[in-house]
C-alpha cells in the first residue's frame, strides 16, 4: 500500500509544470517635476528639489499617468535644478527638476500573475 501511495505522489509531483516567468514590459519617461510651494534661497530650493521623497513621489506619479498596472522601477537620471525668482520675496527662489528620466515597468498582458488560476 505504501508503494502505489508513493508511486502515485510521484506521478503527481512529475506532471506539475514549472511555473514560467513574469514577462515585463519595460518604458523610459522623461518628465519635470513641479516646484515647491515656499520660496527659499538659492541653496535651500535646489536641495528641496532633489530631496530623495521627492524625486520619488514625482517618479511614481509619472509611471502611474501611464496607466493602470504601470509602476516606477527606478530613477534613471535626477535631471537638472530649474529656478525662477519669487515675484513677490526679492532674492528667493523655487526650482524644480527637469528632465528626470524614470523606468516604469508592467507586467505583460497574457503573462504568469495576470490570469487568475493560470501558471
Amino acid at each position: 500500500m505504501k508503494i502505489i501511495a508513493t508511486l502515485s505522489l510521484l506521478t503527481g509531483l512529475a506532471s506539475i509544470q514549472p511555473a514560467a516567468a513574469t514577462e515585463y514590459i519595460h518604458r523610459e519617461l522623461l518628465a519635470n517635476t513641479l516646484p515647491g510651494a515656499q520660496c527659499e534661497t538659492a541653496a535651500a530650493a535646489k536641495a528641496s528639489a532633489l530631496k530623495p521623497y521627492t524625486l520619488e513621489r514625482f517618479s511614481k506619479k509619472f509611471c502611474q499617468s501611464q496607466g493602470y498596472g504601470w509602476h516606477l522601477e527606478k530613477v534613471e537620471n535626477s535631471g537638472n535644478s530649474v529656478c525662477t525668482p519669487c515675484a513677490d520675496k526679492n532674492g528667493l527662489q523655487k526650482c524644480f527638476q527637469q528632465d528626470v528620466v524614470v523606468s516604469c515597468k508592467r507586467i505583460k498582458p497574457g503573462t504568469v500573475g495576470m490570469l487568475p488560476g493560470k501558471g
